[in-house]
């Protein structure tokens, strides 16, 4: 119990200095570079977005984004998921009107990618818990929050309807995830400097 009390206390001590790392990949060009990569990356695949109705979905448009967390950081990473959020809604409009508050849930995915990711070693865990948290945080709070201000649902209702669609692809997300981060961590560059 007092390693995972230290581990967790580094981990909090060294989120400044993360953040700032990763506000230094704006500055790169192969940064920049292979972001722009994933955001068209995710792009396409949003063209593959199953709609069950007009507020429940399956997309992988996650997997560009937490690859991006994972090689980029939160700073560059978040910025990215609102571009793209924003480039999703020119390049497949389900006849909905804009609404900012999707490209800020975008944003907040893609930043809490990168704190999870950005140089740590890929593990199970971490990446179970990037995505627990993205899926608790974007899936079942702030969507749901969005979709009942445009709608008018009920918040209540809306999280219900999501909650076993989320259960049921937790494990197949993390599973994705976990397989796509291990395999690119394995070809990751020499001069990245990764952590436990």
């Amino acid at each position: 119990m007092l390693e995972k009390s230290k581990y967790l206390a580094a981990e909090f001590i060294g989120l400044p200095r993360l953040v700032s790392d990763s506000a230094a990949e704006l500055k790169n060009l192969r940064s920049l570079t292979g972001s722009g990569l994933l955001s068209a990356l995710s792009v396409i695949l949003n063209q593959f977005t199953i709609f069950f109705s007009q507020v429940l979905r399956v997309s992988f448009t996650f997997l560009p984004i937490a690859l991006s967390g994972m090689l980029y950081g939160p700073v560059l990473t978040g910025s990215l998921g609102a571009v793209v959020d924003i480039l999703k809604y020119f390049t497949r409009n389900d006849g909905g009107a804009f609404f900012p508050g999707f490209t800020i849930s975008e944003f907040i995915v893609g930043f809490l990618y990168g704190l999870f990711l950005y140089r740590k070693r890929v593990t199970l865990p971490r990446v179970f818990m990037a995505r627990l948290t993205v899926t608790v945080v974007n899936n079942l709070f702030l969507t749901p929050l969005w979709l009942s201000m445009l709608y008018g649902d009920a918040f209540v209702a809306l999280v219900a309807a999501r909650i076993v669609k989320n259960i049921i692809m937790l494990p197949i997300e993390t599973a994705l995830l976990y397989v796509i981060l291990k395999q690119v961590s394995a070809l990751r560059l020499p001069s990245r400097n990764y952590s436990a």
